[in-house]
């Protein structure tokens, strides 16, 4: 009965798929808007890939939670830093939705150095009947104007335009790993390597810079600021995490420059399990706030923690997501698979080509460190470390699951009873 209870009935649409995929096909981020509604992807050729998801129908219930393709434009080219001899990969690192305050929709996407705000809106609307315009636009002989026309909207099929209204560049010398939108709706930050600016949407040629961990000397550099994620509701507080470990609760109330933290979270390093990889897997790639804001989640190379903002010395919850790869770090440090950065999720499903079918059962897979293993259990020494899901999303209310694997995105959902 219990592993009844246990084994939880997923449903799954398959949403994109190349049978011959690029590089530039690779899905670099998944994220849904506020309301579920829509789900974005970016992907490593600079496009973004907006879902929307089908509406409730009498006769279809079963397909509510269908995602179809809403939108699709070109956010990032690449470039080339002159002054640096360097290229700017076009790929997008993250996407961050504003909340819909009208009909149109705006959301933030980055590549290594600029951000962009897109307005994404519909029309089905055109206007006619212009006075110095003909119907193709061309402007017309004023001397042959002899009535005057009042313009009229005439219906027309719908059409989904996004186009850009705020370009943010040339704030970061790092590359640009997070962004997060303030519960202000007025300010965002961006943080790279070693900075984190603070930028206000109406102003894209200027930014606030509230954290610099650069040293004098980079010789002396010990860390570097790997995601940063603002308070959900208190606009002033923000958390940072860094690759030893840490993370860190800055006030902007306190000082302009948060070079100061007014909470410091580290979990004291248990010497019986340390390595030569120690370093490398408490590198925090993932953080987080609950919605209340009471907790913050991290995510390492083998765990996902849960910090309560009322206790720095150590997590209130730990979870032992990869903890079977520990007798496989020397194999993942020598293919570099152990640089992966993960997110902060849970669950253990295989998202894999033959479980790809519509509305497919999925369960849980276990995987086993031992010789003998069970049935639907996967053996670690058979793991495929070339095939790995770093990209996921959550619906923001219902249990609907995004996951981005190579150029395939798939959506997980609760099985409809």
């Amino acid at each position: 009965m219990e592993e009844d209870i246990d084994t939880r009935k997923i449903n799954n649409s398959f949403l994109r798929d190349h049978s011959y995929a690029t590089e530039a096909d690779i899905i670099s981020t998944v994220e849904f808007n506020h309301t579920g509604e829509l789900l974005a992807t970016g992907d490593k050729g600079g496009r973004v890939v907006i879902f929307q998801r089908e509406q409730e129908s009498k006769n279809q219930v079963h397909r509510r939670g269908e995602y179809n393709v809403y939108s699709t434009f070109q956010s990032h080219e690449p470039e080339f830093d002159y002054l640096k001899s360097l290229e700017i990969e076009e790929k997008i690192n993250k996407i961050r939705w504003l909340p819909q305050q009208n009909a149109a929709y705006f959301l933030l996407s980055t590549n290594d150095k600029t951000v962009k705000l897109w307005k994404v809106s519909e029309r089905d609307k055109r206007p006619e009947g212009y006075n110095l315009k003909d119907e193709e636009g061309r402007l017309r002989d004023p001397a042959t104007i002899t009535t005057l026309r009042v313009p009229v909207l005439r219906p027309m099929d719908l059409m989904v335009e996004a186009t850009p209204r705020r370009v943010f560049a040339n704030a970061h010398t790092y590359h640009i790993n997070s962004i997060s939108v303030n519960s202000d709706y007025e300010t965002y930050m961006s943080a790279d390597d070693l900075r984190i600016n603070l930028w206000n949407f109406e102003i894209t040629n200027q930014s606030f810079n509230i954290v610099d961990i650069k040293p004098a000397n980079m010789e002396e550099l010990t860390e570097v600021i790997t995601a940063a994620e603002f308070h959900p509701h208190h606009c002033n507080t923000f958390v940072y995490s860094s690759s030893k470990g840490t993370i860190r609760l800055c006030d902007m109330r306190a000082s302009a420059l948060c070079d100061r933290h007014t909470k410091f979270f580290e979990e004291p390093e248990d010497p019986s399990n340390r390595s030569f990889f120690s370093e490398i897997i408490s590198s925090i790639s993932d953080v987080k706030f609950s919605h209340s804001g009471r907790y913050i989640m991290t995510r390492d190379y083998l765990t996902v923690k849960v910090w309560d903002l009322n206790m720095e010395n150590r997590p209130i919850e730990t979870y032992q997501v990869h903890d079977y790869l520990r007798s496989k770090l020397c194999s993942l440090y020598e293919n570099d698979c152990i640089f992966d950065k993960f997110e902060c999720r849970d669950v253990t499903l295989e998202a894999s080509r033959e479980n790809s079918k519509p509305r497919a059962i999925l369960k849980p897979r276990k995987v086993c460190v031992g010789g003998k293993r069970r049935k639907d259990e996967i053996s670690v020494d058979s793991l495929d470390f070339s095939k790995k899901i770093l990209h996921t999303a959550w619906h923001p209310s219902e249990n609907i699951i995004a996951v981005a694997a190579t150029n395939n995105l798939y959506i997980f959902q609760d099985k409809v009873n």
